[in-house]
């Protein structure tokens, strides 16, 4: 088969595997998480497949009880992504960072170095943070409410956007006869005062080649879905099912399209967490191998944190309780109402739930033989529920090496997904303009 219209593939970067258990996998190497190397091949295996770009998520805290058990990496993504463009030449580099504890301009000033390092190959993720636990590491006694950090986000990239325009095209002179090096004519002070920032700007750093980073956004609630249907280019979200992935997809293609935007410019890839065998049996016992390294305790400590709710105290073999409320909740909102929705659909236990999620965090997971993989991948994208994919291996040792060896050639096959890069940029890859 063969389609003009082609998937995007983006690889989510972990050091060990998207299973919270990978860490322990005999494949892993645990010295891995903070040696340079380890990502240096992962991104060369991903830009040798063309993947058209890599991701870093962030989450800015810890505690004594998530690292007892977890596998904490710590690299800021900025920095790293800022190695990795020294090392790699055309796949986009995409890190996270939080509107709710930045400035605008020190944000804007770091993204347009990421650019200019990369030749135009940087995407920033927005997301406005979502624990107490982020918030106190900020001063701040509480994370603000859901609606509140949405408000916020909103003119921060408002005024991260001007900053990147400040700079025209036209300039850079840099005519050593004449003495000139830029034309004042061409940049511009912003002179911004809002409700929640006053910056004068310009930004102190020359355009870059693409004049802004792509946008991603990953919220699916109400407010998340209202912000990337004005601001994103890409929204990196989670379903367990084609029905409710192609409901997502359409009401975020129809939000953009009221708001004056080409749906065409947002492209919407879930998360699907693989595990590949030869056979649909031995992918599953690879599965099964790596939740029975699982540790209840931590698991159940990772739910908490996640829902917002203390479930310390519940029976790991009775149901979630009533009282979690995904609409009570102040941090993750839409992926606590996935998990809820889970949980009760399913009638599954605690101890269910945990390894449901402990694959994905709520991301589709698959295991199978490249082929079911492949074929899923094609369902969805062929039939309204996505324009590519958030890559999550569960486990990254071997994981990776099988995604991009075996299924990319299959989509590549079936006329899914390129075979070489056509463009410089991250936009390129994306479709989008510079």
């Amino acid at each position: 088969m063969t389609t003009e219209r082609q998937m995007h593939l983006n690889l989510f970067l972990t050091p060990f595997g998207h299973h919270e258990s990978a860490w322990r996998h005999p494949a892993t190497n645990v010295d891995n998480s903070l040696d340079f190397l380890h990502y240096r091949r992962l991104a060369e295996l991903a830009e040798n497949a063309k993947f058209d770009s890599i991701f870093l998520a962030d989450r800015l805290s810890t505690s004594p009880q998530a690292v007892v058990h977890g596998a904490v990496a710590g690299f800021e993504p900025l920095t790293l992504l800022s190695a990795l463009a020294v090392v790699t030449s055309r796949i986009g580099l995409i890190g996270t960072v939080s509107t709710t504890f930045n400035e605008p301009f020190n944000l804007a000033r770091r993204l347009a170095s990421l650019d200019h390092l990369s030749h135009g190959r940087a995407g920033w993720n927005i997301v406005t943070s979502g624990t107490d636990a982020e918030a106190q590491n900020f001063g701040y006694d509480a994370i603000l409410t859901h609606a509140k950090r949405y408000e916020r986000a909103t003119e921060f990239v408002d005024v991260a956007t001007q900053l990147w325009d400040s700079w025209t095209e036209r300039a850079l002179i840099r005519d050593q006869e004449s003495g000139v090096f830029v034309d004042a004519t061409q940049v511009r002070e912003l002179n911004y005062r809002g409700e929640h920032y006053s910056v004068r700007g310009p930004l102190n750093i020359p355009r870059s080649p693409q004049g802004r980073p792509l946008l991603v956004q990953a919220g699916s609630s109400e407010d998340g879905k209202a912000f990337a249907a004005r601001y994103a280019e890409a929204v990196f979200t989670a379903q367990q099912s084609f029905a409710d992935a192609k409901a997502f997809y359409t009401d975020l293609k129809a939000r953009v399209r009221r708001g004056g935007r080409d749906p065409e410019g947002v492209k919407v890839l879930p998360g699907v967490c693989t595990v590949i065998g030869a056979t649909e049996s031995e992918a599953r016992e690879k599965e099964e191998a790596l939740h029975a390294l699982t540790t209840p305790e931590h698991s159940l400590h990772q739910l908490s944190n996640r829902v917002g709710y203390d479930l310390s105290g519940c029976s790991l073999d009775e149901p979630l309780p009533d009282f979690v409320n995904p609409q009570h909740v102040e941090g993750h909102r839409s992926r606590t109402q996935l998990i809820v929705d889970m949980a009760r659909s399913e009638q599954l236990t605690i101890r269910q739930l945990l390894l449901r999620l402990a694959g994905g965090r709520g991301h589709k997971t698959i295991a199978g033989t490249p082929t079911q993989i492949a074929d899923y991948m094609e369902a969805w994208f062929v039939e309204g529920a996505a324009d590519g994919f958030n890559v999550m291996p569960q486990l990254m040792a071997g994981g990776l090496e099988d995604f991009v060896e075996y299924v990319v050639p299959e989509l590549q096959r079936r006329g899914l997904f390129r075979t070489e890069y056509t463009g410089t940029t991250l936009r390129a890859h994306y479709g989008l303009e510079v």
